[in-house]
């Protein structure tokens, strides 16, 4: 890199806009949308999608809602040909939905486009040429008047052979793109456009898309969003024209260039599934369209099942969706830090089916997408009492005391420090029972019974302490109290009993109970420990056990 002053880049002209309004403005309501994935997104795939590929993606794109699909560019390729050519003649396009191609402003090319166009019910024919400075000098060597030339000829040529290949009931509609729009001159841009929409004569009944590509993401959205206000509000027949966005990610902010574009008054959006694209990447449509989501706006797009998109996306593409990429990554609905699984675990108690969605740390039900409550919380050296609390009450059933939770917090740190790494539900499920439920060293419990007479309760229990049988007895108001008792009897060290709670575990005749006891020791420590048992009585005398267990260890 170069070191300061860098001299080597410079930066993209602003746009001079004093009375800019899309600082002010909130969206209200969804775009139109188109999805590009079976031309943008195809073309840049190391391995191209075949045929019946892209006929899956095509159903998939239907079913999602999407009412405008760019298909492919028949012209560049045989496959692209026989696809238009078989999605047509097998009559897969539903009828409210348009398919789109794309084709430069070429004589050959545009007579082949229409060629893989016929009997098609709605169609959408996408033209463009390079307009910028930089594509002017070094790629065709040409003017401004020459580059309006191609783009207006172009026009004319769909017209005049649009009449004898495309049949009289076909929706024609025109959208034109001045490729590179972004670091094209305004006054450029908007001539061209002009000088297109003065040949196409649209009218508000059928309206040109003229879309203003950021073909290279060269600068900031908040510049982008003026070139899209300044176009909007210089556009002399706005009422007959949809204003298209189609934004790249070359900076890491397509998403947020679209977003305020839409506020500087664009009208319908391009993008792919999950941002799939040349570089880094075309627009994500899903992100933009549940992010409106979040904020009491339907999409128009059914995105309930996203594993399901996911799923058909990542085996046509042969891409993978990033663990963290929003609303669909593996991790995205996941927290490790102990403070966010603790936050995440209240405010989700406290969540009330009625009201807005208000939960910590996660923007959008996961259920609204398809996603699983169950993976919310995983557990790593970093995580704190509250996550691990979570995973072994979602996951297992088991209702671990409020005081409990610092104890086994702490059980669950040490194993994943000794690990270093990210613990399993069921490795965490396993800890508990390892360390509170199965515990028997130095004391285990082979027998107990109790006898009551009136309010006292006597308890006989055979315990093996260090491997040696000992008959012990005792009496309480209670089988817990004389079992305490009991044990002081066998000259095991004395504690008090602080806490007792308990739940089923599980319904039904089969279910058990289990026990969560706190005791304080002689030397003032506190220890819990955990029983289980079909009998509640016998799930407590092993919580005790457990608890001692644990304090002589």
């Amino acid at each position: 890199m170069q070191s300061a002053p860098v001299t080597k880049y410079r930066p993209l002209n602003t746009v001079h806009l004093p009375q800019r309004q899309w600082p002010n403005r909130t969206l209200t309501q969804a775009p139109l949308w188109c999805s590009v994935d079976l031309r943008d997104g195809n073309q840049a795939l190391a391995q191209p999608m075949s045929v019946d590929e892209k006929l899956e993606l095509f159903e998939l794109l239907v079913k999602i809602g999407f009412k405008e699909i760019e298909v492919g560019f028949p012209s560049a390729s045989q496959i692209e040909f026989d696809f238009c050519r078989r999605l047509i003649e097998e009559n897969r396009i539903p009828s409210d939905v348009t398919i789109q191609i794309l084709c430069q402003c070429r004589e050959d090319l545009i007579l082949r486009s229409l060629e893989a166009l016929r009997g098609a019910r709605k169609v959408v024919f996408h033209l463009y040429n390079s307009t910028s400075p930089a594509q002017r000098k070094y790629v065709f060597g040409a003017t401004r008047a020459d580059i309006v030339h191609i783009a207006t000829r172009g026009v004319q040529w769909l017209k005049q052979h649009a009449r004898g290949l495309i049949a009289d009931g076909t929706d024609l509609r025109l959208e034109y793109s001045p490729e590179s729009f972004t670091s094209t001159e305004l006054d450029f841009a908007l001539e061209i456009c002009e000088a297109v929409t003065d040949v196409w004569q649209p009218t508000p009944a059928s309206k040109i898309i003229l879309n203003l590509p950021a073909t290279v993401e060269y600068t900031t959205p908040n510049v982008h969003a003026d070139q899209i206000e300044w176009m909007c509000t210089h556009i002399t027949r706005r009422d007959c024209t949809l204003v298209s966005l189609h934004t790249h990610n070359d900076r890491g902010t397509g998403i947020a260039a679209t977003e305020l574009a839409l506020l500087a008054g664009a009208d319908r959006v391009e993008g792919t599934l999950f941002g799939n694209g040349e570089r880094t990447g075309n627009l994500d449509l899903v992100t933009v369209a549940l992010n409106l989501y979040t904020h009491g706006i339907h999409p128009g797009l059914d995105l309930s099942d996203l594993p399901r998109i996911r799923e058909v996306y990542e085996r046509t593409t042969r891409m993978d969706v990033h663990p963290r990429h929003p609303y669909a990554g593996d991790l995205v609905f996941t927290a490790f830090s102990g403070s966010h699984q603790d936050a995440i675990k209240k405010s989700w108690d406290q969540q009330d089916p009625k009201a807005a969605w208000d939960v910590l740390y996660i923007p959008i039900d996961p259920a609204d997408i398809g996603r699983s409550y169950k993976a919310i919380i995983r557990i790593n050296s970093q995580s704190g009492k509250g996550g691990v609390a979570y995973v072994l009450e979602h996951e297992f059933g088991y209702q671990l005391p409020k005081l409990m939770h610092r104890e086994m917090g702490r059980t669950i740190n040490e194993l994943a420090d000794a690990t270093g790494r990210e613990l399993t539900p069921q490795e965490i499920h396993d800890a508990f029972v390892r360390d509170y439920i199965e515990r028997s060293s130095p004391v285990s419990l082979a027998e107990f019974r109790t006898i009551e007479r009136g309010s006292v309760v006597t308890c006989q229990a055979e315990l093996l302490i260090k491997g040696q049988r000992r008959l012990v007895s005792g009496s309480g108001n209670g089988p817990i109290d004389a079992f305490v008792h009991a044990m002081r009897e066998a000259g095991l060290p004395s504690f008090e009993l602080l806490s007792y709670s308990e739940h089923s575990l599980g319904s039904g005749a089969e279910a058990r109970a289990v026990s969560y006891i706190q005791i304080k020791t002689g030397a003032g420590r506190t220890f819990f420990g955990a029983g289980i048992d079909t009998n509640i009585e016998l799930a407590s005398i092993k919580a005790v056990v457990s608890a001692l267990n644990r304090s002589l260890d």
